[in-house]
C-alpha cells in the first residue's frame, strides 16, 4: 500500500492509487467480482458477519460451510457450492495481489540494495505473509541471489532439508513466504513453484491457516522463523505487520520468552491506540518493541514521543525518521511507514547526506548517509508519559 502507482502502473509521488489494496479494498474487489449465487452467498456472508467483516472472515465462514452442509444448502448452495465459491474467491485474490513491481527505483528495490550492498557475516532473512511476487520481482532485477525453499530448475520442488540447514553463502539472502504464494501449486505429493500468477491453490488467507502451518511447507517455514528468533543476538524487524495472526504470535511470542537475547522491533503505522495486539505482547515481552506513530512500547514501558535536543548533524539524520507524512501535517515517527523504512535503510550505503534528503519523496532515489550509530534514538520517550 506504500507504492502509489498511476493508471500504467507507474510509480508516482503524489496522488495515484497503492499498488495492491488494503483488506478492506480487496475484501470488496474480490466480492464484487463474482457473479450469479456465488456473489449472491458471498454478499449474504458479508452482512450477515457486520462491521468485522473481511475477506479472512467471509473465507473463514464460506469453509466452515463446506465442512458442515453436506446437501443441504444456505443461501442456496450446498457444501460443494461452496467449495467451488472458496476456490472462486482465491482466485479472485490472486488477481487482485498479482500486480507487477513498477519499473522505477521502489521501496523494495532500495531494500534489496540495502540487503546485498553489504558484505554480511549472517544472511538476511525475510519472512512475509503477503503472497505477491514483488520480493521475487525486486531480487531478481537487482542480480541478487536468494533463496525461497525451492530447488530444481525444470519444476521447482520444496526442499525442507535446505530450509533447516545454512549451507549457502551469507551473500544468499532468505525469502520465506509464510502463507504461500501465487505460482505455488500442489503437483502429485510435491509442492512446486513456477506455476504462474494463476496459480492460487496454495494461498490460505481464512481460518484453516493454523491448521495448514502444521503441513508442508508451512511446518519448515514456520520452524525456520523459530529458529531464527532463538539464535542468540538475533533482531528481527517487523513493518506492516499487524499482530492479529495468531498463528505467527504464538511463534514469537515462544521464541521471545526462551531467547532474552533475540529483539524485534516492530515498526507501527498507526497510533498507539490503534495498535493494541503489538502493544499487548510488548508489554509482556520486554524484549518487543513497538515503534508507533504517536509513541512506543520499550522494555514494556509505554510512552509518547518528544523531541530532545539534537548532537551536532543530528537535524539531517532525524528527518530520516522524524516529520510529517505529507504537507501541512504534524510531524511523527516515520518508519512505520515501509516506504520510509525502506529509504532509512538505503540510505546506509550511501556516502553523503544533505538538508534536501528530508524533502525527497521515498519513492525518489537520493543520496545520502546513516552512521552506524544513528539508531532511532531519537525522538525520545517523554518521562512525562511513562
Amino acid at each position: 500500500m506504500s507504492l502509489r502507482v498511476d493508471g500504467s502502473g507507474s510509480l508516482v509521488t503524489e496522488g495515484g492509487q497503492p499498488l495492491m489494496p488494503g483488506v478492506e479494498d480487496l475484501t470488496s474487489q474480490s466480492i464484487n467480482a463474482l457473479e450469479g449465487k456465488h456473489k449472491k452467498a458471498a454478499e449474504a456472508i458479508r452482512e450477515e458477519l457486520g462491521a468485522n467483516a473481511n475477506i479472512e472472515t467471509i473465507l473463514t465462514r464460506i469453509r466452515l460451510l463446506q465442512q458442515a452442509l453436506g446437501p443441504a444448502k444456505v443461501h442456496e448452495l450446498d457444501s460443494d457450492g461452496y467449495r467451488a465459491l472458496g476456490s472462486e474467491i482465491c482466485k479472485k485474490i490472486g488477481e487482485v495481489v498479482g500486480a507487477e513491481l513498477p519499473k522505477e527505483r521502489n521501496p523494495y528495490t532500495e531494500l534489496i540494495s540495502w540487503i546485498s550492498g553489504t558484505l554480511r557475516t549472517h544472511a538476511v532473512e525475510i519472512f512475509t505473509t503477503n503472497y505477491d511476487l514483488l520480493f521475487e520481482e525486486a531480487f531478481e532485477r537487482s542480480h541478487a541471489s536468494y533463496f525461497d525453499g525451492f530447488t530444481g530448475g525444470h519444476i521447482p520442488f520444496f526442499d525442507p532439508v535446505s530450509v533447516a540447514s545454512d549451507d549457502l553463502p551469507p551473500r544468499w539472502s532468505r525469502l520465506w513466504k509464510l502463507h504461500g504464494s501465487l505460482g505455488w501449486a500442489l503437483e502429485g505429493n510435491s509442492v512446486v513453484r513456477g506455476r504462474g500468477r494463476d496459480a492460487t491453490q496454495l494461498v490460505y488467507p481464512d481460518h484453516l491457516k493454523y491448521e495448514l502451518t502444521q503441513k508442508q511447507p508451512y511446518s519448515s517455514l514456520f520452524e525456520r522463523l523459530r529458529q531464527f528468533l532463538l539464535t542468540p543476538d538475533s533482531i528481527l524487524l517487523t513493518s506492516g505487520f499487524s499482530f492479529r495472526d495468531a498463528h505467527i504470535c504464538a511463534v514469537l511470542d515462544e521464541a521471545l520468552a526462551m531467547n532474552a537475547n533475540a529483539s524485534v522491533v516492530a515498526f507501527q503505522y498507526m497510533p498507539l491506540a490503534s495498535e493494541e495486539p503489538s502493544c499487548k505482547m510488548a508489554y509482556e515481552r520486554p524484549n518487543l518493541s513497538v515503534y508507533a506513530a504517536d509513541g512506543a512500547v520499550i522494555g514494556g514501558v509505554k510512552g509518547t514521543w518528544r523531541l530532545g535536543d539534537p548532537p551536532k548533524n543530528w537535524e539531517e539524520i532525524r528527518a530520516t525518521f522524524w516529520g510529517p507524512r505529507s504537507p501541512g501535517t504534524p510531524s511523527l515517527f516515520l518508519l512505520g511507514d515501509f516506504a520510509h523504512f525502506t529509504r532509512f535503510c538505503a540510505l546506509a550505503q550511501a556516502t553523503d547526506m544533505n538538508a534536501q534528503t528530508a524533502q525527497d519523496s521515498p519513492g525518489t532515489p537520493t543520496s545520502g548517509e546513516i552512521p552506524s550509530t544513528a539508531t532511532v534514538a531519537d525522538p525520545k520517550i517523554s518521562e512525562a508519559t511513562l
